[in-house]
């Protein structure tokens, strides 16, 4: 491998030739050896849109000439149609306040807006990562800007995906909704509902969390750039700070708006928090849902077996012909991961001091890793899980006829004590609470008949 050697405010230091970042992103990637995993993709497309946008503003104040603005705004175009990512190596947990991903970012398109010009990477004196790309800005301001630019790009995709389930789960519920089983409380028999109630119960648990995540949106919305080092805007020009806002808004697609604190918005993390909050949430409810189908589809034989669900792959490598609910499975550790990264959400969110909140690349990570698992997984959930399952009609008419619970819609015309008395005998005899009743001349035929109809089980 031959190298170039660039030099930066430290000195000296050998750069791969074929390199486009530069010598601070060198020293950077031998001591931020941490995951393995390089920054989000998101993340590399939310701070070249910055940079441009920056670009852009500076040459309309005059802060940067014409030319060396074009140079950058077109090697940012190039990274944002797909090139030169593999040049973006910082981890994705890095140096506090992200300064190195930033500066990794800045030495890319300076090196590419320097061959633009017909010169040589490394040629720092005609267009510094410092003094041209960084113009105006600083990681202090940029990074949290890129957060909410990154996470906001992963929530769209995240909602979406979320609404195919809720999608899915409505289909469900009107399709089971006149099917009649044996409720549970405490996991014991209770009062009959519908199949379809519950489902539908699960689409709409799941309406009032994208809504919360409509919310977290909307405050994130509000950014911090043109802030700099610690939100006073030092050494950025007047008018700095609304143009490139615009500029970013333009290319990010997204509605972005000046933060009414600048320094809020490099002090507190209240915003991204709040948004990985409404994340656990939603995961809260989606472990819920998952546990539910597991336990009515237990069986097929000693479980619930209430519903049927798709066979996605062979169940067992050692038991043939076993169905497991592999993607509920799936979606259950999905959420247990989406909750241990809102802990740590929380706990980056209070180790900031004074003007900076520095574990910025710790909890963007959280934050990108929870919402690109639940993007792309609700989709197959709901697909290859939701849209599969079927109705174990007998053995949900079984539970109904044999279920002494039934007894309970009887309080009204026999009194508590009595229905006890009926329940027990009930699972002592292993006789129906029809059975019982009417041998016992305790209610007509016509009175229970009206009793334990359906419009009565479900009160309706």
């Amino acid at each position: 491998m031959s190298f170039r050697v660039d030099k930066d405010s430290l000195g000296k230091i050998k750069v791969p030739s074929s390199a486009y970042y530069g010598p601070f992103t060198v020293r950077a990637i031998e001591q931020y050896k941490v995951t393995g995993q390089k920054s989000h993709t998101n993340l590399v497309r939310a701070y070249v849109m910055i940079k441009r946008s920056a670009a852009l503003a500076n040459s309309e104040l005059k802060a940067l000439d014409e030319q060396k603005a074009r140079a950058i705004i077109k090697a940012c175009d190039e990274i944002l149609s797909g090139k030169m990512l593999d040049q973006f190596v910082v981890e994705a947990i890095n140096s506090g306040a992200g300064t190195a991903f930033n500066m990794n970012s800045n030495e890319v398109i300076a090196n590419r807006a320097l061959e633009i010009l017909g010169k040589k990477k490394g040629s720092y004196e005609i267009i510094s990562p410092n003094d041209h790309v960084n113009l105006s800005q600083s990681s202090n301001d940029t990074f949290p800007t890129a957060m909410h630019v990154a996470i906001l790009l992963n929530m769209e995709e995240t909602v979406n995906s979320l609404s195919k389930l809720i999608a899915s789960l409505q289909k469900k519920a009107k399709k089971f909704s006149g099917i009649v089983k044996i409720g549970r409380t405490h996991l014991m028999d209770a009062i009959p509902v519908t199949l379809g109630a519950e489902f539908d119960q699960y689409a709409y648990s799941l309406k009032q969390a994208r809504a919360m995540l409509a919310q977290a949106m909307d405050r994130l919305a509000y950014v911090g750039l043109g802030g700099t080092a610690v939100g006073t805007g030092a050494n950025a020009p007047k008018g700095y700070r609304r143009l490139a806002i615009k500029n970013l808004s333009r290319i990010s697609g997204l509605d972005l708006k000046p933060s009414d604190n600048m320094f809020y918005s490099l002090q507190s993390k209240f915003d991204v928090s709040n948004c990985s909050s409404t994340l656990r949430n939603l995961a809260i409810e989606l472990n819920k849902m998952a546990n539910d189908i597991r336990l009515m589809a237990s069986g097929p034989t000693a479980g619930l077996a209430e519903i049927l669900i798709p066979a996605v792959h062979a169940g067992s490598s050692i038991m043939p012909g076993k169905v497991n609910p592999s993607l509920a499975e799936c979606l259950n550790m999905v959420c247990f991961n989406v909750i241990g990264n809102d802990v740590s959400v929380a706990m980056a969110a209070q180790a900031g001091q004074f003007e900076l909140n520095v574990m910025l690349p710790g909890m963007l990570k959280c934050m990108l890793d929870s919402t690109d698992m639940l993007k792309n997984f609700l989709p197959i959930f709901a697909a290859n899980m939701v849209d599969g399952i079927e109705v174990n009609r007998d053995k949900l008419e079984s539970y109904l006829e044999k279920s002494p619970v039934l007894v309970t819609l009887l309080n009204p015309y026999i009194g508590y004590l009595k229905a006890a008395e009926i329940y027990k005998e009930s699972l002592k005899t292993n006789m129906s609470i029809r059975e019982l009743v009417l041998n016992k001349k305790l209610m007509t035929k016509q009175q229970l008949d009206k009793a334990l109809s359906k419009k009565s089980m479900l009160g309706s």
